[in-house]
Formats: structure tokens, C-alpha cells, sequence
């Protein structure tokens, strides 16, 4: 058994992709903050018949965050799919005029050295696996960057830079990254963007293992899904 570690664990999209990761088959580790949303998670995944375990970290935290990794490798088994998916700050989100360069400390440490953090911890265990899965989950402003939330803009497309980066080197070593961006809400009676609709685009997305960037519904003027 392999390990589906998901950073950013929560209620709604996060426990939807975790029930559908260890359905699969593969024991679940949940990363967040906050403890005892971490337990009800993995007592509600533990009903299902999912192997689950929570580990309390900060994606602001570099130490913290790689030592839960390592404590889910260890506990678990080798990670074999990485999905990051934290939810960002209300504080990130200020107008770009309001935003000074200290503004963007915070979302820059969450949305590029978190992630950077997260896959130097889970790299070498997917090297000896053979294979393994790099998941990014963004809103639109990755793509599409809006002066009404400059910090979140920003720092997005420096993760999607990275991730990009990470799906050109890491393709010949049969290590698939890939992005998923949500340009609306996501609500449970949304056709594309409630949770366990985006739960199956992305184990499809990490099954599948075709191009980079997918859209979980389009932008305007803009095609669903962008290799």
C-alpha cells in the first residue's frame, strides 16, 4: 500500500479526494493545522474502511511541514501522490494598490515554499517507488491574475511556475505533476466544482497522467483543459 499525503486537509474538497484516494486503495495522510478537525477527518475516513492518520503541521512552518511528511512516510508507507491544496488567507487577498512588498511574505512562504518544502520531502521515496504524483490546486487567479486579491495572484503563478517546472523535469523519471484550477466556488451542488465531482477529477488526473494544467470548468474564452 501507498500513501495519498494531502496538504491543506479540510472538510469539504479535502476529505471528498481523501475518500476517494483510499478507496483506491491507498492509506491517507492528512496535513493542517488544526488538530482536532484532523481527527474527526480520520474518524469519519475510518467509517469507509480508510487507513487514515493526521498530522499537525504549518505550511508556513518549513520544519513542521517535513517532519509530518516524514512522520506519514514512516507511519503509512512510501507517498506515492502529494496533493497540495491548502486554503489561503483572508490577508492575502488585498488590493493590489493596498499591497506593499512585506504584503507578500506570507503568500509567497505559503503558495511556493510550502509546495517547494512539501516535494523535496516526498521526492526521494517516489525515485525508489518508480512513480509518483505531484498535485497543485489553484483558483483562477493563477491563470488569470486579479488586482482584487494581488497576494494570492501573485504567489499562485509563481507555484504554477514551479509546478510547471516540476512536470517538464520530473516527466522521464515517471513522476507526473499537474495543476487543477478552480475558477468558481466550490459548493456541493455546483456541476463542476463540488467536491467529490473535483475528488474524481483528480484521481483522474493522477491516473491518467496527461498534460499539465486542467480546469475544472473554463474561463471565459478560455478552453477547458490546457496541456
Amino acid at each position: 500500500m501507498t500513501t495519498f499525503a494531502l496538504i491543506g486537509a479540510g472538510p469539504g474538497l479535502g476529505l471528498a479526494t481523501a475518500r476517494r484516494f483510499g478507496i483506491a486503495g491507498h492509506a491517507v495522510a492528512l496535513i493542517a493545522r488544526n488538530a482536532g478537525r484532523l481527527e474527526e477527518m480520520t474518524t469519519e475516513l475510518a467509517r469507509d474502511g480508510i487507513r487514515a492518520r493526521g498530522f499537525t503541521a504549518d505550511v508556513l512552518d518549513i520544519e513542521s511541514l517535513t517532519a509530518a511528511l516524514y512522520a506519514a512516510a514512516t507511519a503509512l508507507g512510501s507517498i506515492e501522490i502529494l496533493q497540495y491544496s491548502p486554503v489561503p488567507r483572508a490577508d492575502f487577498m488585498k488590493q493590489l494598490l493596498d499591497t506593499g512588498a512585506d504584503d507578500l511574505d506570507a503568500p509567497l512562504a505559503f503558495s511556493v515554499k510550502g509546495p517547494v518544502t512539501a516535494v523535496n520531502a516526498v521526492l526521494p521515496g517516489m525515485r525508489e517507488l518508480g512513480r509518483g504524483t505531484l498535485l497543485f490546486v489553484n483558483g483562477g487567479s493563477a491563470v488569470r491574475p486579479n488586482p482584487n486579491v494581488a497576494g494570492t495572484s501573485i504567489a499562485f503563478a509563481a507555484e504554477s511556475a514551479y509546478a510547471r517546472m516540476l512536470h517538464d523535469t520530473l516527466a522521464p523519471e515517471n513522476i507526473h505533476a499537474a495543476q487543477l484550477i478552480i475558477p468558481g466556488a466550490i459548493r456541493p451542488d455546483a456541476e463542476h466544482n463540488s467536491p467529490d465531482v473535483l475528488a474524481q477529477r483528480l484521481y483522474d488526473i493522477h491516473q491518467q497522467r496527461d498534460g499539465f494544467r486542467h480546469y475544472s470548468e473554463p474561463l471565459p474564452d478560455q478552453p477547458l483543459e490546457d496541456a
